[in-house]
């Protein structure tokens, strides 16, 4: 499903819990993320309905290498000729992007928090298992050199290479996993650090909420639920004390 405009010129795409981002620069689009396989005719439709084509998508920019952020990378750049970007942190990631290791083991806590089961088998059925990783990239690293211009602020944790964007001239923020408002492990709601079943170190992801506060952006925009916009600040605090009873 598309939501329009949840900043300025910002769209949400939704499939299986996971988002995907499309992002007006002027006469070209940008996306972020690119969720799981079966996202894709999804993504071809949303690109129409905002009267753009695949030859003026800009770029692919990723705000890390796991396999419900990498889905369709692989496809884009083949098909449409997207350069894609990770920071050079998760540049293995990405390319093989089943090979992570999160803090806890992901089997065991899924059957210790069945609220995680329903949305982890709509990712299943959305192709989570079938992911092609991605190794002709680009490093999301300098501001100069990424389409779109935005703030790249590096927010370990999740991942060793993890990145928030943020969109200053649209007051916000695409936090990926370092903030997400719906974990698809735990079924839980509101913003919280993603459960240790997917995170490599949770200590480091708690620590990183501090540069997305930095950013003071109203439009806090997570890789899994619904967009926040009450304040980065209030995102925060709510993700610190979910991280707190956890």
């Amino acid at each position: 499903m598309l939501f329009r405009d949840v900043a300025e010129g910002i769209h949400r795409l939704e499939l299986a819990h996971t988002n995907t981002y499309l992002v007006e620069t002027g006469d070209r689009l940008l996306v972020v993320d690119a969720g799981l396989p079966a996202v894709w005719p999804h993504l071809l439709l949303a690109v129409h309905d905002l009267d753009y084509s695949p030859d003026r998508v800009e770029a692919l920019l990723l705000t890390h290498g796991h396999f419900d952020h990498v889905g369709t990378a692989a496809r884009m750049h083949r098909e449409w000729g997207t350069p894609v970007f990770v920071h050079p942190g998760d540049r293995e990631l990405a390319a093989h992007p089943y090979s992570y290791r999160p803090q806890q083991n992901r089997f065991g806590f899924v059957l210790a928090h069945p609220g995680g089961l329903r949305p982890l088998g709509r990712m299943l059925l959305a192709g989570a298992v079938t992911v092609d990783g991605i190794e002709e990239v680009e490093p999301l690293e300098s501001r100069a050199d990424v389409p779109g211009n935005p703030w790249i602020i590096e927010t370990p944790g999740h991942t060793d290479g993890h990145v928030a964007l943020h969109f200053a001239d649209r007051d916000a923020v695409i936090a990926g996993d370092a903030l997400v408002t719906f974990d698809p492990y735990t079924g839980g709601i509101g913003p919280r650090v993603v459960a240790p079943a997917a995170t490599a170190d949770m200590a480091t992801g708690v620590a990183s909420l501090d540069l997305l506060v930095d950013t003071e952006a109203q439009h806090v925009l997570p890789g899994h639920g619904p967009a926040w916009s009450g304040g980065v600040r209030a995102a925060v605090a709510q993700a610190r004390r979910a991280a707190g009873a956890a």
